[in-house]
């Protein structure tokens, strides 16, 4: 091989390298760049969203008295945690952290008894082992989704939520139902209707409704949120930020209906009139 040649493969070679460690210092500098955006968004909302209507009585009863408060979670996936980076970033955990900071003067237990892909009439199965062996304070159901996503007739949906609120109320515990999230996978599939026999289902009742479509629309319609600021890659579950904002809008909620001048006043002890 004659000098002239070795002399060129050794330049080629060199030239090379050189461009090879260029591009890898490129990438290495420009790869924070490429990186996700996460958004970060102020956790609000309108306060006649996430108002209930109705007083949590026996809530209100036993954070007056420091009594400690046992909460029942009971619902699908979206009460599991699926989607949430862990069980701690579920909505049942972050709301009990936010209900004990709001109270720190009285012990809260919030049990989780989410379980992924089931159905109102799955659920109703599992109320006495679930949620009444419990003896909860308070119950909040999420319920509609699923019966959404499978496409199930709404008149047999409406039934069987109207007979589990009459036996959450039968039970004696404050209750509150939470309808579907507002996310692509669900709006695909008109979960108007659904939402809407929920809300006149709990009105039915006498039991409060918080409105999680109504509040996931107001983000990605009037905050022009991104959905995938609170939705994950699936297009249906929350991430992170949606389930700590829903906790904490919800806790909002339950400070407001167990903390009202009225409830202050039906759970004080009775006096006699004679002085």
């Amino acid at each position: 091989m004659s000098t002239e040649l070795k002399l060129t493969i050794a330049g080629t070679v060199a030239v090379a390298s050189l461009v090879l460690s260029i591009a890898s210092a490129t990438h290495s500098q420009a790869a924070p760049e490429r990186a996700p955006v996460t958004v970060q968004a102020a956790c609000g909302t309108p306060a006649g969203l996430v108002h209930l209507d109705h007083s949590l009585t026996r809530t209100a009863q036993k954070l007056l008295n420091h009594q400690p408060i046992t909460i029942v979670t009971i619902g699908s996936s979206s009460t599991f945690g699926e989607g949430a980076s862990s069980p701690a970033m579920s909505y049942p955990s972050r709301l009990a952290a936010e209900l004990q900071a709001r109270f720190p003067g009285t012990p809260i237990t919030v049990l989780n008894r989410g379980v992924n892909g089931e159905t109102t009439a799955d659920m109703l199965t599992r109320f006495d082992r679930d949620v009444f062996a419990a003896n909860p304070d308070l119950v909040i159901w999420q319920v509609g989704t699923n019966s959404v996503l499978a496409g199930l007739p709404i008149g047999p949906a409406a039934a069987l939520i109207r007979e589990g609120l009459g036996r959450l109320r039968a039970d004696g515990a404050d209750v509150i139902v939470v309808d579907p999230q507002f996310a692509p996978a669900v709006i695909r599939q008109d979960a108007s209707v659904m939402v809407d026999m929920i809300a006149a289902t709990a009105r039915e009742a006498n039991v409060n409704l918080f409105g999680r479509f109504a509040v996931m629309r107001h983000w990605r319609l009037a905050d022009n949120l991104p959905f995938g600021a609170f939705v994950t890659h699936d297009e249906l579950h929350m991430n992170d930020w949606g389930y700590g904002c829903i906790a904490k809008l919800l806790a909002g909620a339950i400070d407001g209906a167990t903390t009202r001048p009225t409830l202050t006043a039906i759970a004080q002890p009775h006096r006699s009139s004679r002085s």
